[in-house]
């Protein structure tokens, strides 16, 4: 398990399969909790979100997938909660897949308010045939696409 330390010596520097994405959001007062902060589940659906729009803007939507036979579902998330979000706050979540095994993918997000973060995590995605409900092999397709993000609309990280 890596914690807020390592991540702060390696930040972003991990090994990437992919370039970093940038997905803005500001927080929504829907996701405030009653202690005044951000909730926990709001942060695991802003990682989520922020991994769907990477893998929408590399031209992987649920239409391509669903050509696939297959689709990306969470196998394990890994989140470590660094500070409180708030109301009104303009955040940025940084994410990259790190690695692909045959039929997963490792995927890192940072959560940050300026150069302040907030939290991280470390996300596991098994692509399951929607046939069997089974792991399937991640197409070489899908891995080219990430690999070659740069060819693609992303928006620039702040």
């Amino acid at each position: 398990m890596t914690g807020p330390a390592d991540w702060r010596q390696r930040g972003p520097e991990f090994a990437r399969a992919s370039d970093v994405y940038c997905h803005a959001r500001v927080v929504p007062s829907d996701d405030i909790d009653v202690l005044g902060h951000a909730s926990n589940v709001a942060y695991v659906r802003w990682v989520q979100d922020a991994a769907v729009a990477h893998s929408e803007s590399v031209g992987l939507g649920i239409e391509a997938y669903l050509a696939f036979g297959a689709v990306f579902v969470v196998r394990r998330h890994e989140l470590d909660y660094l500070r409180s979000a708030m109301s009104g706050d303009a955040i940025v979540l940084e994410t990259w897949i790190e690695a692909w095994s045959a039929a997963t993918s490792t995927r890192r997000t940072r959560v940050l308010r300026g150069e302040e973060e907030l939290a991280h995590a470390v996300t596991t995605w098994a692509f399951i045939d929607r046939t069997t409900g089974r792991p399937a092999r991640v197409p070489d397709a899908v891995k080219a696409a990430f690999a070659d993000q740069k060819d693609h609309d992303a928006p620039p990280c702040p």
